[in-house]
């Protein structure tokens, strides 16, 4: 009778010492997974520019680009070589590189909208459809101090392969807006190649002013191509509330605000105003065709644009508004161009 006793005792110890080590090793297995960091999916946007937001329909009348940026560290075969000769120029061990694919679409007109022949003294009908890949790498140093280098390679179509006319006159059609009566007149079908660079400077962090901050972030960059070959210096300004230590606001190529590392919580709000010098050589917007005979007009060398903005940050999702000023681009030109762009994007991290 007493060894049975002891042989339940013994039973009902082992029964409870297995019961404990399952409840531990899920209290630690559940722990694991509640410490378990959380998993980036990459950062998507989309980028909305048109001249309506100014009040006007001409020249750089519209343009949509919906791109993807890579988590940190992800790569791309095709991609591999610009991203080892970037680092190598950083040779630094605090670099960090990501990759992004893009899509987008631009359109061009005149001024005039009902004349149906050629203006031979305004720019062309124009659009551009294009797909891109790019790299980008972040080099930070000490004191607050990193770079931005981004490498992109777009490939795509003008002329009638763009699509601009249909998409334009179906978007004007539903907003009830009289549709351009000249796009028999526009560029021929090329195919087009562009390749950008462009470097960014992040000088200082933030300086303190009361309970905002102050920053200014200069850039430089070239493009090549048969769409355009050109090259431009320039720099963006921002004043406001919690500043990221970012590159600022959306540019040409893809702007790499997911390396931020801001908390899921925190909030930022500012201001900014930019401007750049160009330099241009070749747009193929005013210069017409490459191989082909095309409308074209007088282009000017030198050009300057203007920009000011602001920025709203909640978390993961960034949205920025921006006015945009073009010098005159060509002889004749009777004012410079403007336009507003809107931009969205979100970093998906779960």
């Amino acid at each position: 009778m007493l060894k049975q006793q002891r042989n339940h005792m013994n039973f009902t110890g082992v029964v409870a010492a297995l019961l404990t080590l399952m409840l531990v090793g899920g209290s630690i297995s559940g722990a694991a997974q509640a410490t378990e960091p959380k998993k980036e999916l990459g950062t998507l946007s989309l980028q909305f520019e048109n001249d309506l937001f100014s009040g006007v329909d001409q020249h750089y009348t519209n343009g949509i680009r919906v791109s993807w940026l890579s988590p940190e560290g992800d790569s791309f075969e095709m991609l591999q070589a610009v991203r080892d000769f970037l680092e190598q120029i950083a040779r630094d061990e605090n670099t960090e590189t990501r990759f992004g694919l893009s899509l987008g679409q631009d359109m061009y007109t005149p001024a005039n909208r009902n004349r149906t022949e050629l203006i031979a003294d305004d720019r062309p009908y124009a659009g551009w459809l294009y797909t891109g890949m790019s790299l980008h790498t972040v080099t930070n140093y000490e004191e607050g101090q990193s770079t931005q280098e981004s490498v992109e390679v777009n490939l795509g179509v003008v002329g009638p392969w763009s699509l601009a006319e249909p998409t334009q006159d179906f978007v004007h059609d539903v907003r009830l807006i009289n549709t351009f009566e000249g796009w028999d007149n526009q560029l021929r079908n090329e195919l087009g190649l562009l390749v950008n660079y462009e470097r960014k400077w992040r000088l200082f962090d933030p300086i303190k002013i009361g309970v905002t901050g102050f920053d200014a972030i200069p850039h430089a960059g070239a493009s090549l191509g048969n769409i355009a070959t050109q090259a431009n210096v320039g720099g963006v300004m921002r004043w406001g509330w919690n500043l990221p230590k970012d590159f600022g606001p959306p540019s040409l190529i893809h702007n790499v605000s997911a390396l931020d590392r801001r908390p899921d919580t925190s909030v930022s709000a500012y201001l900014f105003a930019g401007a750049q010098g160009r330099l241009v050589a070749h747009n193929i917007f005013l210069d017409g065709n490459t191989f082909r005979e095309s409308h074209s007009v007088d282009k000017k060398h030198w050009v300057g644009d203007a920009s000011f903005g602001v920025a709203l940050l909640l978390g993961r999702f960034k949205i920025a508004y921006t006015n945009a000023f073009k010098t005159r681009e060509f002889e004749g030109q009777p004012k410079h161009s403007r336009y507003g762009s809107l931009a969205a994007s979100f970093q998906a991290v779960f």
